[in-house]
């Protein structure tokens, strides 16, 4: 693949958007102790299998993975990967399960909300040891390692991150044409676009709201880049209920039904996507992570990503650590060679094939510099977004063991209750801000004594 230098460096939006915290091995090897650095050996020659699971699988992504994990056998023909493939839905719920029953992959895709609760549970293998002799670590963005270790409760690394992302919107450039809209630079331009947008002769909706699985992702990311808060004032509360926040929320779901489709209330990824690439929506919010359904889907120059509206003074907000991760499981029996599968991903051409396939942000620093990169549209956006100076980066509470279930389980359906009209969005975010002041105190309380 040829490469030449990037006018700007994007090795700053990587940099700027990670300072912050947005199947089983068989026999072999002994298994690595969880309490300690795994101790680099002489590497067999005997052949072994281990299995790596996709915690975002689909037609999407799958053929994707296949592709790599036959390039790496390939170059490792004593390695042989299994592939198990997830739903994004179910992803957290299988892992939990492999926890609990000691009974985990080799090798799991890992978000990094994931990483501190499977590191308390002692699910994870630290890889510092592994990593510092590694050549990848003189090419991975080293803020966007050091936040996978900040974010853990002892410091360890346990995740090498493979792609970053940026929450933007996606749009239906040939409908704003049509309609003659200019693309919304500010949240009120942005409810306006939605009302204006909607053709109920078509059949068009002007947005499309997450209110499935996921839905807590989109509506935190959203609320922040409206009000421009931190996520903790400065006596250590959480800002989630804040008045603006409580303005926003009411706001944007009662878009809900008239202005998005009825469908909305249970719309995962998957079907808020499928949405927009089927022409039903006009704007979606998501990443660059869905450029490849996108292009598939669309024809050339109908669409394209726009960052999210700024704040009241002008300004950009995006949450950090907005990224995915490879993470070894200490019940491998071999670590040797699933170390090798994750240098191997994180390798120019591991990061080169994924992030060029699926529209995600390389990590490598190396690939920032392919022809590919300087040429999408949507890596450009969030490059500008990241390298601009007053761009602000707000620390969600990543370090919390909990922090992900409250998401899963709080915020989620607590969306669907106000969407529904069976709770305010007042009483909803207060529920949401008592859990993780909750979770806080707790967390306070084990590990800063």
């Amino acid at each position: 693949m040829f490469k030449k230098k990037l006018v700007t460096s994007v090795f700053a939006l990587t940099m700027a958007s990670s300072m912050v915290l947005t199947a089983c091995g068989g026999a072999g090897e002994k298994t690595a102790a969880p309490d300690k650095e795994p101790t680099k050996k002489t590497e067999s020659t005997e052949p072994v299998k281990i299995t790596f699971w996709d915690e975002n699988a689909g037609p999407a992504r799958t053929p994707h993975w296949e592709e790599i994990i036959k390039r790496f056998e390939e170059k490792n023909p004593t390695i042989d990967v299994e592939y198990v493939g997830i739903p994004n839905a179910s992803a957290k719920s299988k892992y939990d399960a492999a926890i609990a029953a000691d009974d985990m992959p080799d090798i799991g895709s890992v978000q990094t909300t994931w990483l501190p609760e499977f590191a308390v549970r002692e699910a994870l293998l630290p890889i510092d040891e592994y990593f510092e002799k590694s050549d990848i670590s003189k090419k991975i963005n080293k803020n966007a390692t050091d936040v996978n270790k900040k974010v853990t409760h002892d410091g360890k690394l346990y995740g090498i991150p493979y792609a970053q992302n940026l929450d933007a919107l996606w749009i239906r450039e040939d409908w704003f044409k049509e309609k003659g809209v200019n693309e919304p630079k500010t949240w009120d331009e942005f409810f306006t676009t939605i009302e204006t947008m909607r053709d109920k002769d078509q059949g068009r909706y002007g947005f499309t709201i997450r209110g499935g699985a996921g839905a807590s992702f989109t509506i935190q990311r959203a609320m922040f880049a409206y009000s421009g808060l931190d996520y903790f004032d400065k006596n250590g509360k959480p800002n989630i209920n804040d008045p603006k926040h409580v303005e926003f929320v009411e706001k944007y779901l009662s878009y809900y039904d008239k202005f998005t489709p009825k469908s909305d209330i249970t719309n995962g990824y998957k079907e808020m996507i499928a949405g927009f690439d089927t022409g039903v929506v006009g704007m979606v919010h998501h990443n660059p992570g869905s450029y490849g359904e996108h292009v598939k889907a669309l024809p050339e120059g109908t669409f394209k990503m726009i960052p999210l509206p700024t704040t009241e003074d002008g300004k950009y907000v995006a949450e950090g650590g907005n990224a995915v991760n490879l993470a070894i499981f200490k019940t491998t029996k071999h670590p040797e060679a699933s170390w090798k599968f994750v240098e191997f991903v994180n390798s120019d051409e591991g990061q080169s094939y994924w992030n060029s396939q699926t529209g995600q942000i390389p990590t490598n620093k190396d690939v920032l510099d392919d022809e590919w990169v300087q040429k999408a549209q949507h890596v450009k956006v969030a490059m500008e977004v990241y390298n601009n100076p007053e761009t602000k980066l707000y620390e969600p509470p990543f370090y919390l063991p909990d922090y992900r279930s409250i998401l899963d389980s709080v915020v989620d359906p607590g969306v669907q209750a106000v969407m529904s009209g069976k709770m305010t969005a007042k009483d909803f975010l207060d529920e949401w801000a008592k859990a993780v002041e909750d979770s806080k105190a707790k967390y306070d309380q084990t590990f800063k004594k």
